[in-house]
């Protein structure tokens, strides 16, 4: 029989070490820099805990970064359509632009293979759905997720991917105006 696991033991602790440990990390130096046994030495946990966690550094730092994209990017509930989706655009353009902006659009482009990040979008697939379906019941007509994605979310991404500026947060707001305008159609 397996012991049960204490989420709030010393295994969160562990967990919540290193990733402090990444984040502030790459905060202070390039992506190229850091290393497992940096991160070890700046979490205070043993390399070896680290490498039996994680595995390989990219799997750890996309543990991490999708850890912070979770808990600093929750899914509205404005009440109205325009309010979670405008909520929504605001916040992630203000994610990209911020401090850990960078750190957000490398593992937009290098951790789409990994099982954190595909569990991460799969879950803020499920959580944007949710949003979707309450306006639904709340009897508007909201767009799909793969329309959201395309004509708000894409958008916000490539600004800071390809002309390396991330727009603000008004910006986002006209995207969720042409996504509403498109829908009004």
């Amino acid at each position: 029989m397996q012991p049960a696991r204490r989420p709030g033991g010393r295994s969160a602790k562990v967990r919540a070490a290193v990733h402090d440990a990444v984040i502030d990390l790459l905060r202070e130096e390039d992506w190229d820099t850091l290393s497992i046994a940096r991160v070890a030495e700046r979490s205070g946990v043993h390399q070896a805990t680290i490498y039996r966690r994680w595995g390989t550094l990219p799997a750890l730092v996309d543990d991490a970064v999708t850890e912070q994209l979770a808990k600093g990017s929750p899914v509205p509930d404005t009440g109205s359509l325009r309010g979670d989706l405008e909520a929504y655009a605001m916040q992630a353009a203000a994610d990209v632009a911020g401090p850990l902006g960078h750190l957000y659009v490398r593992a937009a482009q290098v951790s789409t293979r990994s099982e954190d990040y595909q569990t991460f979008m799969a879950e803020r697939a499920v959580q944007l759905e949710a949003m979707l379906t309450r306006a639904r019941e709340r009897g508007e007509d909201p767009p799909g997720l793969l329309e959201l994605m395309e004509v708000v979310l894409a958008p916000i991404y490539y600004h800071a991917i390809f002309f390396n500026r991330p727009i603000g947060p008004e910006h986002a707001r006209t995207y969720v105006d042409r996504l509403l305008r498109l829908r009004a159609g």
